[in-house]
Parts: C-alpha cells; sequence; structure tokens
C-alpha cells in the first residue's frame, strides 16, 4: 500500500515511536517571536542547558511591533509606545543575543510575520519538519513541508533537544476540483471548505489539499490555504510539492545551492501522495461553485457566500445551533435572515499571515485604483507581510495607489489580526478582515470581524459595504 505525503514526512523524521502513541519526531526547522519564547528562553537558563543545533533556529518579532511607519522610523525598538510590548521585542532580542540564536530584528528589512519571513528567506523548504509557538505555523506546510504551532513548553523542548514529543496524525485529505470563477481566491476555497466541515471538521488531522483548482494556485494561494487549515480543526495543512514549489524556492537565501540542490530537488520531487496511498478521511468540493465568501458571526465556520443570507433559527436543526446563532448574532448585531450585502463596514484591514503578501497586495490595489475609501469607512489599514513584500509593492507604486484612495500604508507586523498591538478594532466597530480568526474580541474588544479575501476586502473598502467585486463600476 501506499504513502500518503503525511506518512512520507512522518516516517522520515521519526526518532522513537512508544507503544501508547507517544513518538518523538526530529524538528528541522524552529522559527521563534517574541510572544512564545520568553518562558522557554527562561527555562533554559534555569536548566542550564544551550539549544541544541542553533542554525535549526529563526526568530523575529512579529506580533507586538508597531505598524506605524513615524513610530518604525525610531531607532530600535524605542520608537514602541507601548511598553508592554516594548518589554516583550527587548526580550527577545537579548534571549537571541544570549543564546547566540539567528535574529532578524526590527531594523531588518527581512523583518517581517513569521510566517511570510520564513518562506521569503528559504527557512522554509519542501521536506522539513518546521514548528513555531504560533498555530498559523501550517502555512509552510503549502510546501509539501510537516509544519505546525507548539507550546511554550514545547518551544524549550525543541530549542533544548531538537525534537518534539507528540502522537501520528489521522490523513484527511480536501480535493477541490475545477477552474474557479473570477474573483474567488485561495481565502474563498479555505473558508468553503471550513463551511462545509465545521471548525472542529480536521480535528486531530493533517489535511492534504490536492485537485486541479489547488495545482492551479501560486505559491502564495497555498500558504493562504493551509494557513486557514488550522482553523477547520487541523494540527497541520500541506499540499504536494510541483514545479510551481520548486520555482519559488529556488535562489531564496537559505535554500540548497549547486549540487545540493540537484540532491534535493531530486528527494523534493518524490514529496506526493502515492497513487494507491489510503487517507481516513476524504472530502470532494467542486470548486467552480464557490463563491466570493464572507463570515457573518464569531467563527470561521459562520460563513456564507457573498450573495447569501444571515441564517435564521427555523433553518437550524437542533437548539445547541440556535443559541449559538442568537450569541452570534447579538455579538455581531446582526439580525436573522440579513442578506450579506446589506452589511456596512466602518473599517477594513488588509494584512496578517494569511493574505499579505505581494500577490494580495496586488490583487487588492487594482481593485482600489482610481477609487476612493467610501465615506462610511473610517480606516483602512494595508500592511505588507515583510519590508520586502514592502519594498517590492513600493517599487511598483502600490502604495501610493492606497494612500491616493485615503488608505494607510502601514510597515509589516501582525497588525489588526489579534490586537496585541495598537492597531485595535473599537467596541461596536465593524472590519472586513483578511485575518484568520473572527472570534468575539479577537481584533478589539467588542469589535465585529468578518474575514474576507483580499478581493472582498479592497472592495468593501471602496463600497462601504460587502458587495461581489464583478459588481463595482469600471
Amino acid at each position: 500500500m501506499g504513502l500518503t505525503l503525511y506518512d512520507k514526512l512522518w516516517d522520515a523524521h521519526l526518532v522513537d515511536q512508544r507503544d501508547d502513541g507517544s513518538a518523538l519526531i526530529y524538528i528541522d526547522r524552529h522559527l521563534i517571536h517574541e510572544v512564545t519564547s520568553p518562558q522557554a528562553f527562561e527555562g533554559l537558563r534555569l536548566a542550564g542547558r544551550q539549544p541544541r543545533r542553533l542554525h535549526a533556529n529563526v526568530a523575529v518579532p512579529d506580533h507586538n511591533v508597531s505598524t506605524d511607519p513615524n513610530e518604525r522610523a525610531l531607532a530600535g525598538y524605542s520608537g514602541v509606545a507601548d511598553a508592554t510590548s516594548r518589554l516583550q521585542l527587548e526580550t527577545l532580542n537579548d534571549n537571541c543575543n544570549d543564546f547566540n540564536i539567528p535574529l532578524i530584528d526590527l531594523a531588518d528589512q527581512r523583518q517581517g510575520i513569521v510566517h511570510v519571513m520564513g518562506p521569503e528567506q528559504g527557512a522554509t523548504l519542501p521536506g522539513m519538519t518546521i514548528v513555531c509557538g504560533d498555530s498559523h505555523t501550517s502555512t509552510h506546510g503549502a510546501f509539501g513541508a510537516l509544519a505546525h504551532g507548539i507550546g511554550t513548553s514545547e518551544v524549550e523542548h525543541v530549542l533544548a533537544t531538537q525534537c518534539l514529543l507528540t502522537k501520528k496524525m489521522s490523513n484527511f485529505r480536501v480535493l477541490l476540483e475545477g477552474e474557479v470563477q473570477l474573483g474567488v481566491s485561495a481565502k474563498d476555497l479555505a473558508l468553503a471548505v471550513i463551511g462545509e466541515i465545521g471548525t472542529a471538521g480536521a480535528t486531530g488531522c493533517a489535511v492534504e489539499f490536492a485537485g486541479s483548482a489547488v495545482t492551479a494556485l501560486s505559491m502564495e494561494g497555498r500558504m493562504t490555504l493551509c494557513n486557514m487549515a488550522i482553523e477547520a480543526g487541523a494540527r497541520a495543512g500541506m499540499i504536494a510539492v510541483d514545479e510551481t514549489t520548486l520555482e519559488y524556492v529556488k535562489d531564496r537565501p537559505m535554500a540548497p545551492r549547486g549540487a545540493q540542490w540537484a540532491l534535493a530537488e531530486a528527494y523534493w520531487q518524490t514529496l506526493h501522495s502515492d497513487d494507491d496511498a489510503v487517507f481516513d478521511r476524504e472530502l470532494r468540493l467542486d470548486a467552480s461553485k464557490i463563491e466570493p465568501q464572507v463570515t457573518w458571526g464569531t467563527s470561521p465556520e459562520m460563513v456564507s457566500s457573498i450573495n447569501g443570507r444571515v441564517p435564521s433559527q427555523q433553518s437550524l436543526p437542533d437548539e445547541t445551533s440556535k443559541k449559538s446563532l442568537a450569541r452570534a448574532l447579538e455579538y455581531m448585531g446582526l439580525e436573522e435572515g440579513m442578506a450579506l450585502t446589506d452589511i456596512e463596514v466602518d473599517m477594513v484591514f488588509i494584512g496578517s499571515c494569511t493574505n499579505a503578501r505581494i500577490e494580495d497586495m496586488r490583487v487588492a490595489a487594482s481593485i482600489v485604483q482610481g477609487r476612493c475609501k467610501a465615506a462610511n469607512v473610517e480606516r483602512v489599514l494595508v500592511v505588507p507581510g515583510s519590508g520586502l513584500v514592502k519594498a517590492q509593492a513600493e517599487a511598483e507604486g502600490l502604495d501610493k495607489i492606497f494612500e491616493a484612495a485615503g488608505m494607510e500604508w502601514r510597515a509589516p507586523g501582525c497588525s489588526m489580526c489579534l490586537a496585541m498591538n495598537a492597531d485595535k478594532l473599537a467596541p461596536g466597530k465593524r472590519c472586513a478582515s483578511t485575518s484568520n480568526r473572527n472570534f468575539e474580541g479577537r481584533q478589539g474588544s467588542g469589535g465585529r470581524t468578518h474575514l474576507v479575501s483580499p478581493a472582498m476586502a479592497a472592495t468593501a473598502a471602496v463600497a462601504g459595504r460587502f458587495v461581489h467585486p464583478s459588481t463595482l463600476e469600471i
């Protein structure tokens, strides 16, 4: 019997397997940021331990950094106004210096969101096991890698041993076949899958995305798809290696070169599920029927196509679902049966580890160009995922397009995705967001978040409400 992609990656990294199901796997790459690492480094310090492999680690500040260009223009961390954020950033810097961990600091143009920086630098490579103290580490699975988030105690364990204690996941294949409609992106595919199976639908699984709609995606789209796998309950998302993968990786700063590249490429081309591989579960969706998606509630599974409506109580099967609907609508300030196209927004956020790459900036700018922010939209934050994305966008003049439309062009960081910095959504305000979670208070206490693609977010910014991008007057 053939092997799945996940089986191949697991077998290649298995150090030890116990009868109780617990296992030890080797970790190739450990990505570190300022939020989940301080306790781990302190644990090493107290135990008198040193990291097992220094250059298997790469650190970068992202969650707490200010995206205000004026603050970022000041030297070092002195421009970070929030004292707690500044302390976390300084602590990361000190810990990396003390333990000789490679650090891409705030002044470095390569700095950015950890899940944007890793692929850009070639720290993310096919066939790797990759961990980070962040749930959206699943992003890196787009490269045919086994990548997932870990907790702070596991961060310490990986630093000390370069191994992780874990259990094998179930295999779940999601097949997305067909040519997608105009205006439909990887974000829409991801939200449609979550809407189909729910936020617990892939619990305990490694999800492999496959099918013609997936292979047609760019690497940036594939990263978006794998990024959102965690919102379906999966531990990891992944996509087989193909020419698109290899073309993206080649000549990245940390990628192999010369004879090493030839050897790596030969191995990487084996990183796909065998034709006779058996999956524990499988879901098939016709991608050609998926429309642009908008979440209406307080969970990514509370989602509908742009032409849909908020559900009504009578359409739900049980009391638990009805109570969840009632709570979500009360928090979101919406009514049963309301058309999504009737929902107006107060703010728009284009950014996050889900949608802050150059491709996302280009899509948003193509819609914004020649238009202005709607009068009812108070602010639009456009936040590139890294300094390199920012530089590329500025070289293409995208920043000028956003600014001419009355939008804010910011410095790289996690920004409004999770309200751990100054970019927050005020209570009662409604935001069209390209981020990955719409939980209560996710973007700020009392804030109301609707998850959408960059195209939908840009359209909402100029229309003042949710509409299909194709309906904008050209």
